[in-house]
Formats: structure tokens, C-alpha cells, sequence
């Protein structure tokens, strides 16, 4: 350790020239920063070293302070505060300091502050403003360095936010003289490209010259904006190949400098990104393809040499043939190349021989039977990376007569799994193949009874749902249907007589639910013997509150008998006293069910799974929820691409609260777009390449810098149909040159070969023919991700579809997604009065004499006791006399007007409130009418309102306190807008007094959507600019585009002009501007751009949350269209 210790308090001083005399190579015994060092590596204990840290960041931030500190000693303080944050202690002190010494500082100061800079600060500090000048500064400097470390900061840690304040001084510099300037130039707008990519598509044709530039680290750096425009669209630069093609030819051909060879291989890294982009070009591709047949062959050709570089390009050619049109010549050198892999003694050839193949067998499944006796060498190799690997192999040919072997492979080798991501992993795989490839009922029980054993609480929750679906959903034979729920139902039966303490909470629950809906099937099972063996698992002290609820509402489909009641009256009895309120309701669902028969069978009938429920697949019902949880902070859903880009942004390491971590934003919260997950497996798709995103920490007060998150591989790559050829069980012939081969076999002779006994030999033999039947011939082959020509057991009955709208589709009624009547019945009759929830259906004994409203009013129900009355909706229509009753009491200034429809609010015996509004050009206004319904005068009336999301001044010149009998009173107010929100809500609350009475109260609320305040802007094409850069809230956003015989981008602007009052500035080709406002001056900028099929829209204004708010809208109306 201490020898470690000196080399790095020798390297010190030179890289970060603390000594600038040209002698002195060591710290010396009396530096700071040696001494810093030395004591920490000498503690004991990690109380010490924070007592150690702590009084060193006492000492450098006096100092720091000190007027009189120098340049030279300011920069050895920012090296130790350095350190002093490596080692997870807090010096925001100093952040400041570092700005400092990087604006004036020597260039060797800059060096060091900008260093600091890097290292302290996030792409989300507000300090970070204050470097803007300076790195514009510098980018405009005579002196070299000092543009590269601008350059260098710029592309490492500037948000999209500053990125138009640079952009032109970045793009300037691609024609810089000196080559290491136009390569971080280049490098810059790769990064602007990846965090905001509408800011950098003028200056495509900058990157085509980055291309073409005479040096050839340039054009290397280019390769990554190319890379990624490819992988978004491949079709934009098909005429490219060529270009990409010669440099590959050169780059083999080993035409550049030797500064770029890698242990004699000519630039590895830009083979490699060029072999990925070509891949990407080729791909159904014919003419294409064929351009790049030739320089493959060299590639292949001339990467023999021994060494790892070699192996990584050799991998990504071989994924490369297979990824483009075939060629036959190419196909059987690579599949030679992964022979030579397979066949390595090297684990971690082996290992990319097995993913290379795992890759390769999707088109070519017969490669797999050149290999078959290696593959089952590798299911017993000691290391568990090569067996995890080789499983994902054989999870890739499985088919209907292979199924049995290679599920119990994989289940034996969960058995010895310790790796929780391991196990999440092959537990979907099973679970996947069971379903498709189940040769009969007793099997797939079985198997999913230990995936669920297994697999635990940590699988994903799609798998139960899955399960318990196609239970419900059933298959096209009924009596399959009934013996696949029998063997269920007797195989839960024997489980929770034997030991149910030792299973899962969530094979617990799908247990509860199938004995509840189908323990009726057995002629042999009573119902209170159920009901027996269900009540002891509420006595398990590992049972969570979740499974309890399971378990009581499956015994509520169950309390038949006298038995039965007596078993139900004691779990009441038990819980009704719950302190969790769901075990409390459903306790009290078993009481009420238990006895009254009639009830229970109309609201829980058998065999409901095969009545079709028409479900919102939109989840529009949901819109209010969603609107008040967000304002009322909690964090939006974000979709894949937006994370994706959010992850680009993230290069820290938050240590904050979870708490802090997202800003409220509501620009991802699509009802229209959302999808429910469909793949049960983690890695269904290409072998392990699934990234993990992370969101970022909105906190600045981060103790770690640099860090980043981003770990992964490649993407799923799609599947084409594998070349026609015959298959030979040979073992390939390694393609090496003479040398190689001879030091090979030497390796190999003196590799000790263990000794492989007869009976060993027999019992490989008939494993493989297990594994490897049914890819003999391609009639047979079925491989997952492909379709399978032959029947799958399980295939479900087809659902019917619902309208054409798309908006619903048919569902099992059993599954606990939806409410259930239950719910709605126990709403009514059977919770406590402060417990009462709204419901949505009311039966009309709690409905009583109440006039009652719409389902757009949430109102509040107060305590009978205070002689309030209970308000409770009854979803009647309105009526339309009444209505235009109503509009008569219109404010003269707003008669001649139109108005929305007049929706109720609330109601009681005594008084109605209804409420409407009318647009006008600068404002809106709400009307609200307080009709008296009784036979006396309303007395002392005042109404209050109020929103948290708008500004309402009352426009009436004085507030009404009387309103006589069966007459009506109007308030009048004029809305504006505070704080931008979906929808927003007026609250409100009536008091009142009746004659001889006591005071009475009613609350009411009512929601506007946010497009009532929408009003055109209109601008010319030069203030739309101006506008656009002076505005910071922004969001982005892909949306449907109308595709139709005329102008799909025009045609979609046209939608949303109409629906959304949104003014179109100008369209020029593919690319359309629109703007508008809010009353009372907010303005809001649109850029449209159509890319890929889709509408790539980009919202700008100075508004927080506005741009969110507008695109949640746009979505809605072209959804809606």
C-alpha cells in the first residue's frame, strides 16, 4: 500500500503542476496535500478520517477566504478540496473558488478550475451560470489550450438550456486550422445532439465535412452523431455507405498513421463503430449489402492476430453478416469465426463464441447443431456467467419438443442462483415457455407452482396477472378449460395442507384467487374446507396485509353453509377491528356477503371471467386523479424516450433524498399514449443487452461528482429469416494461420483433457438429441421471437374487439383490476359515515329526496350530527327547460354571448347550484346560479371560493345575501390563470340560513379544463424567433401524426388550430411553427417537425409547467380526432 501511496503523491505534482519549478518531481514531506494523504492512509477507523476531513476543510476554507491567498496556493487548496470531495465530504464552500480560479487564473490556474468545475458541479447547478462568459470567453481566445479546456467543459457539463448562448462559437471551430480543436468541436455537438437534438439539424451538412475532414480523429469523432442519426433513421443516409465502406477499406487497409494502432491493429475502436454502422445501413437491405460484401471479407480476413482487440472485432463482423442481407461465403467464414470461440479453452472466448451464437441462431438455427456437445459441456461449467449464457442459448431454440429439457435446466439452475437479477430473469423465461410450449395441464401446473416458488416476491408482477388471465380467459376447448382449473385447484389444496408457511406471498394470492373462483369445480372439496384451510393462512405471521385481503375476498366467493358462516363470523370478529382500513373492508364485505346469498351471487357470480367487460384502455377516467396528484406534487409518469434522454443529461452521483429527486413536470403524463406492459421476461428480447435508467436528483448539494449511470449494451436487434443450407455436425476448422494453429495445439496438449467415462459420454449424447430435436429441419424449428408454425397449447379464446375508436377492450370481470360492485355496494351501506368514499353507482335508498348532479362534482360529506346535509351523486342528466331557465339570469354584459352548457354543481332540499362560462377574447368568466328550491327566503347567504391553480375577482357590484323562494341569484367572476394545470379546480362553499333554522353549508367544486383560457397568438415569423430564445420552460414530445391523402403535417395543425385555439404562424416543408397564450398575456411556442412517422413537437414559454400542460392537450385532441 504505501508503495502505492508514494507513486501517487510522485504523479501528482506533474499532472497537476502544484511545484512549477522544473526540479522538483515529489511532494515533499511538508506539502499539504502529501500529508493529507499520508494521515488518512494511516487511520484506523472511518470516525478518524471524517475528524481528519473535517478539520482540513476548516483549514482550506479559511484560507480560501483569505484575502491574501495567491493564484499558486488557490490552486493547491482546489486539488485538496478535490480530494476531499472524491472522498464523499461535502466542500460547496469552494464551488465558487473553482469558478474563480478558472476566469482568472493563468492558463495553468485555468487548468486546475476548470478541472474543480468539472468534478464539483452538475449540469443543474445554478453556479453554473456563472461560467457562461467565461467559457465564451476562452472559445474566442488566440490561445490553444485555453479553447480546449472551453471545449472540453462545454461538452462535458452544459445543459439545453445554454446551449444557444455557444452554438454558433462551437460551430465555428469545426474550421479551426488546428485538428484537436474541430475534434472536440465535434465531439461538443455530439452532446448537444444527444440532450437536445432540434437545437443542431441546421448544421447537418457541418457533419457531413466532420465526415469528409483530412485528419483522421475528426472524422472518428463524427461517427458517434452518425451512429446515433442511423439508429433513428437509417433511411436518411443510405447514401453514405460508400463513404463509410472506403473508410473501413482504409482503416484494414492500414493507410492511417500508426499513432492510431492498438497492439498492431489499425484503430480498433473506429472498425468497430464503423462495422455497427454499416450493420444498421444493411439491415433488409439488398443493394445495399452488397456494397459492403468485399471489405467484410477483408475484415474477417485480416483480424487473425491473438489478442483480444482481434476477438471484439471479429464479434461485431460476424453480428454484422448476420444482420445485413446473406451472403453464403461470408456466412460460413463467420460461422467458422464463432466456432473458433465456442471451441476456445478461454472463458471469455467461450463466452462471446455462446453470445455470438445466441445472436446468430435466430437466423440460422442449424449453427446450433455444429455445436450441440460444447453446448452441453457449458450447462456444467463452474462458471456461472457461461451457464447463465449457454441457457439463454437454449432458450432461444425451444420448441414444443424440447421444451420439458431445457425448463428443467433452467429451473435447476435457479435452484443454486443467488443472484436476484439472475433469478427475475430466467423466472420470466420459464414462465414464457411454459405458456407457449406446455405439452400438458399437469406439466404447466407444475412448473408454474415452482417458477412461483422460486421465483418469490422478486418476479415481476406481470407473470401472476398473466397466470390468473389465462385461467380466467380459458382456451378454445371448454373441457380443457375445466381440467386445467381442477388440477389447479387440487394442486393448491395439497399445497396449503402440507406447508404453506414456506411459500410467497404472491403464489399466496394466486392460490386465494383460484381456490375462490374455481374450488367450486371439485364435487370432492366443501367449501367450508376451503374456507378452513384459507383462515389458517391469516394466522401466519409472515402473511402480509396484501395477501390477507386476497385471502378474505376469496372467502367471501366461498362462505356457503353454515360451516362456512360460523368460519366467516370469526374472521369478522378478528378484523373487523383492523387498523388497516382494506382488511377492515373487506371483513366487513365477508360478514354482509356471508349472510345474504342473493347479494353475493349478484355481485359475485360464478364463472364471471367469461363476461366481457368493456374497459378504457385510455384510462381517461383517471384524468382528475392524475391532475390533483400532480399538483399536488407528486412525480409524473415518464415514457422510455424521455428518460432516455433525461440519462444523457445525468453524469452525477445524487446522494439527496428520493424525495427531492424529480421536478414536478407533467410533460410525460400521456393518458392517450399509455401502454400496459405485455413481455413477462425481463430480457425477452436479444440476449442480456436491457439497459437500467435512473432518474437524476433535482438536489444541487451532491457530494459525488462524475459518476455515471449509464451501464449496458446493444439493443434488441430484429430477427430475418434464416439462409437456407444444410446442416453439418462437424466441428469447424479454426481460421488461423499456421503459427497460431500450431501454438494453439500446444496449448491445447498441455491443457490436462479429463477423462470422459462411456456412460458420461451416453448420457451427453442423449441430453443433446433432447435438447437440439426439432432443428433438424426448418419446418420444425420454432425459436422464441419468431412465429411458430405449429399450435400453441394455451391459445387463448379471441376476444371481442371493441369500436372502431380503439378505446376499450375486453377483459375478464374476476381480475382485480377494476372496481368491483363490492366495493361500490359497501361504499353505500356498510363503512362508517367519516369513512365514506364517492361512489359511482348509489342505490336509491341512499340516494333518499336529494337532488343530485353530474359526476364532475367531487364534493365533501359532513357529519349528520351537525345538521349538514349529505350530498350524494346520483349521475342524473340535467334538465334542458331548466338549463335555458337559467341562461335568462345571464349578466346583461354576457347575454349576447355564447356560453358553455350549464353543468350542476351540487344540490340539497333547499338550494341548487349550477355554474357555466363564457369565453370572451381577453378573460373568462364563471357564472354560478344559486337557485332556492324551497318554499322560504334564504337567509345571510355567502359564497367563498377559491383555487389554488387561478385568480377570481368577483365582478357582481355587491354580494348577494337574500334569495326568496323558487328565485335565483347569480355571482359573477372573471378567471385568470395562476399556475398552469391540466385542469383546474374552483372550490367553493355556500352557507346559508332558513327561517327559524340553524346555519347550514354546502361545498361544491368544479373543474375547467385549462383550454377554455387558450387564446390565438398571433405573431410573424421574425417575433416567433425572438420569442423562442428568450423563453427557458420547455419540453418535448413525439405525437401522432394524421396521416391522410393531403398534407399530413398541415392536416395535423389544422386539428389542433381548431380544437385547442392555436394560432400556425408558418409551415415551411416538414416543419411548422404554431403559437398561443393564456389570458392575461402567457404566452406558449410550438415547433413541429415531422420525423419518422410521428410528430416531433417542442414546446417552449417563460410559464413553468404551460408547455407540460399544453402537450397533455395536444395529445387529447388528436386522439380524440
Amino acid at each position: 500500500m504505501s508503495d502505492v501511496v508514494e507513486k501517487t503523491l510522485t504523479a501528482l505534482p506533474s499532472l497537476l503542476s502544484l511545484d512549477s519549478q522544473p526540479g522538483s518531481a515529489k511532494l515533499s514531506s511538508t506539502s499539504k496535500l502529501g500529508n493529507l494523504i499520508r494521515g488518512i492512509t494511516e487511520l484506523t477507523s472511518k470516525h478518524e478520517e471524517e475528524k481528519l476531513i473535517q478539520r482540513e476543510l476548516t483549514s482550506i476554507k479559511d484560507q480560501v477566504s483569505s484575502p491574501n491567498t495567491s493564484m499558486r496556493q488557490m490552486k493547491e487548496l482546489m486539488v485538496r478540496a478535490i480530494y476531499c470531495e472524491m472522498l464523499g465530504y461535502e466542500a460547496s464552500f469552494s464551488y465558487i473558488h473553482a469558478i474563480k480560479l478558472a476566469q482568472q487564473g493563468s492558463v495553468l490556474d485555468k487548468r486546475v478550475g476548470y478541472l474543480a468545475v468539472s468534478l464539483f458541479l452538475n449540469e443543474s447547478h445554478e453556479l453554473l451560470l456563472l461560467l457562461v462568459n467565461t467559457v465564451l470567453k476562452d472559445l474566442q481566445s488566440t490561445n490553444l489550450i485555453e479553447v480546449c479546456m472551453a471545449l472540453t467543459v462545454v461538452s462535458q457539463m452544459f445543459p439545453k438550456d445554454m446551449i444557444p448562448a455557444i452554438l454558433p462559437l462551437v460551430e465555428d471551430k469545426l474550421n479551426h486550422p488546428k485538428e484537436i480543436i474541430r475534434r472536440k468541436a465535434v465531439l461538443a455537438l455530439y452532446k448537444f445532439y444527444l440532450i437536445a437534438p432540434n437545437q443542431v439539424q441546421h448544421i447537418h451538412n457541418k457533419f457531413r465535412k466532420a465526415l469528409c475532414d483530412k485528419d483522421p480523429g475528426v472524422m472518428t469523432a463524427s461517427l458517434h452523431i452518425y451512429l446515433q442519426l442511423i439508429k433513428e433513421n437509417s433511411e436518411g443516409y443510405k447514401d453514405l455507405t460508400a463513404s463509410f465502406v472506403t473508410i473501413l477499406k482504409q482503416v484494414v487497409g492500414g493507410k492511417l498513421p500508426m499513432d492510431f494502432n492498438y497492439h498492431s491493429v489499425p484503430a480498433p475502436w473506429l472498425q468497430i463503430q464503423l462495422l455497427r454502422i454499416l450493420s444498421l445501413l444493411g439491415k433488409n437491405d439488398q443493394s445495399t449489402s452488397e456494397i459492403m460484401y468485399e471489405v467484410l471479407d477483408e475484415s474477417l480476413r485480416r483480424a487473425e492476430m491473438n489478442h483480444n482487440i482481434t476477438y471484439a472485432i471479429l464479434y461485431e463482423c460476424v453480428k454484422c453478416i448476420y444482420t445485413i442481407q446473406p451472403k453464403s461465403e461470408l456466412l460460413e467464414k463467420a460461422a467458422k469465426c464463432i466456432g473458433n470461440f465456442v471451441l476456445s479453452p478461454k472463458i471469455n472466448l467461450k463466452y462471446l463464441g455462446l453470445k455470438a451464437l445466441t445472436y446468430v441462431v435466430q437466423q440460422d438455427p442449424k449453427l446450433a447443431l455444429q455445436h450441440q456437445m460444447t453446448i452441453i459441456e457449458c450447462l456444467d461449467h463452474p462458471d456461472l456467467i457461461i451457464k447463465r449464457e449457454t441457457l439463454e442459448l437454449l432458450f432461444r431454440i425451444t420448441n414444443g419438443q424440447n421444451v420439458t429439457v431445457i425448463v428443467e435446466k433452467m429451473l435447476d439452475f435457479l435452484r443454486i442462483s443467488k443472484d436476484d437479477y439472475t433469478t427475475i430473469d430466467l423466472v420470466g423465461k420459464v414462465a414464457e415457455l411454459a405458456e407457449k410450449y406446455a405439452p400438458d395441464n399437469e406439466w404447466f401446473i407444475e412448473t408454474m407452482n415452482t417458477v412461483f416458488s422460486l421465483g418469490g416476491d422478486m418476479m415481476q408482477p406481470d407473470i401472476p396477472n398473466s397466470f390468473l388471465k389465462l385461467l380466467s380467459e380459458g382456451f378454445d376447448s371448454d373441457e380443457e378449460d375445466r381440467k386445467l382449473r381442477l388440477f389447479a385447484v387440487d394442486s393448491y389444496v395439497s399445497l396449503l395442507q402440507s406447508e404453506p408457511n414456506k411459500l410467497p406471498q404472491r403464489f399466496l394470492q394466486v392460490i386465494s384467487w383460484v381456490l375462490g373462483e374455481y374450488s367450486h369445480l371439485s364435487a370432492e372439496l366443501e367449501p367450508a374446507t376451503v374456507m378452513t384451510l384459507l383462515s389458517k393462512l391469516l394466522d401466519l405471521k409472515h402473511t402480509s396485509s396484501e395477501t390477507k385481503s386476497w385471502v378474505l375476498m376469496a372467502m367471501t366467493k366461498l362462505c356457503e353453509g353454515g360451516v362456512a358462516i360460523s368460519v366467516a363470523q370469526d374472521i369478522y370478529e378478528t378484523h373487523s377491528s383492523s387498523m388497516d382500513t382494506v382488511l377492515r373492508q373487506r371483513a366487513q364485505e365477508l360478514q354482509h356477503l356471508s349472510q345474504d346469498s342473493e347479494l353475493r351471487g349478484r355481485v359475485l357470480p360464478r364463472d364471471a371471467g367469461l363476461m366481457p367487460l368493456e374497459v378504457d384502455s385510455s384510462l381517461s377516467f383517471l384524468d382528475g386523479f392524475v391532475s390533483e396528484a400532480l399538483a399536488a406534487g407528486a412525480a409524473p409518469y415518464k415514457p422510455p424516450h424521455q428518460r432516455q434522454e433525461e440519462l444523457a443529461q445525468a453524469k452525477a452521483l445524487s446522494l439527496e433524498p428520493y424525495s427531492l429527486s424529480l421536478p414536478i413536470s407533467m410533460s410525460s403524463c400521456s393518458i392517450a399514449d399509455r401502454q400496459s406492459p405485455t413481455l413477462m421476461s425481463m430480457s425477452s428480447g436479444l440476449s442480456g443487452d436491457s439497459t437500467d435508467l435512473s432518474h437524476k436528483g433535482g438536489s444541487t448539494t451532491l457530494k459525488l461528482d462524475g459518476v455515471k449511470r449509464v451501464w449496458g449494451r446493444e439493443g434488441y436487434l430484429a430477427q430475418r429469416e434464416p439462409v437456407e443450407e444444410t446442416a453439418q455436425v462437424e466441428v469447424p476448422s479454426p481460421l488461423r494461420s499456421p503459427s497460431q494453429q500450431a501454438e494453439a495445439d500446444s496449448t491445447q496438449s498441455q491443457t490436462p483433457t479429463p477423462t470422459v467415462t462411456p456412460e458420461l459420454e451416453q448420457d451427453k449424447q442423449q441430453l443433446a438429441s433432447s435438447l437440439f430435436v426439432g432443428l433438424g429441419s426448418q419446418s420444425s424449428v420454432c425459436l422464441m421471437g419468431k412465429s411458430d408454425p405449429t399450435p400453441q397449447r394455451f391459445r387463448r379464446k379471441a376476444q371481442g374487439r371493441a369500436s372502431s375508436s380503439g378505446a376499450s377492450e375486453k377483459t375478464p370481470t374476476s381480475l382485480g383490476s377494476t372496481p368491483s360492485p363490492v366495493d361500490n355496494l359497501l361504499c353505500n351501506s356498510l363503512l362508517d359515515s367519516n369513512l365514506v368514499s364517492e361512489p359511482t353507482n348509489q342505490t336509491p335508498q341512499a340516494s333518499q329526496s336529494l337532488d343530485t348532479t353530474n359526476g364532475n362534482c367531487h364534493e365533501e360529506l359532513t357529519d349528520v350530527k351537525e345538521n349538514n346535509p349529505s350530498l350524494i351523486h346520483n349521475n342524473e342528466e340535467p334538465d334542458k327547460p331548466k338549463d335555458l331557465c337559467l341562461s335568462s339570469h345571464l349578466p346583461t354584459e354576457l347575454s349576447g354571448l355564447s356560453h358553455s352548457e350549464i353543468t350542476p354543481l351540487c344540490s340539497n332540499q333547499s338550494v341548487n347550484l349550477s355554474a357555466c362560462h363564457v369565453q370572451k377574447e381577453d378573460s373568462l368568466q364563471l357564472v354560478i346560479f344559486i337557485f332556492n328550491s324551497s318554499d322560504s327566503a334564504l337567509q345571510q347567504m355567502q359564497l367563498q371560493v377559491d383555487s389554488g391553480e387561478l385568480k377570481l375577482s368577483l365582478i357582481t357590484d355587491s354580494p348577494v345575501e337574500e334569495v326568496r323562494s323558487h328565485s335565483v341569484a347569480v355571482c359573477h367572476y372573471s378567471v385568470t390563470v395562476k399556475r398552469p394545470s391540466v385542469h383546474v379546480e374552483v372550490l367553493g362553499m355556500l352557507s346559508y340560513q332558513l327561517p327559524g333554522g340553524t346555519p347550514q353549508t354546502i361545498q361544491f367544486s368544479h373543474k375547467l379544463p385549462l383550454t377554455t383560457f387558450i387564446r390565438p397568438l398571433t405573431l410573424s415569423t421574425e417575433e416567433y424567433g425572438s420569442m423562442w430564445l428568450a423563453f427557458s420552460q420547455d419540453t418535448k414530445q413525439n405525437l401522432t401524426l394524421i396521416n391522410d391523402d393531403q398534407d399530413p403535417l398541415t392536416t395535423t395543425l389544422n386539428v389542433l388550430k381548431k380544437k385547442l385555439q392555436l394560432h400556425v404562424v408558418e409551415i415551411i416543408g416538414v416543419e411548422g411553427i404554431v403559437a398561443c397564450q393564456l389570458v392575461q398575456d402567457q404566452p406558449c411556442l410550438m415547433h413541429c417537425r415531422v420525423h419518422a412517422g410521428t410528430l416531433a413537437v417542442w414546446l417552449r414559454s417563460p410559464v413553468p409547467d404551460l408547455p407540460d400542460c399544453l402537450l397533455y392537450h395536444c395529445q387529447r385532441a388528436l386522439q380524440e380526432h
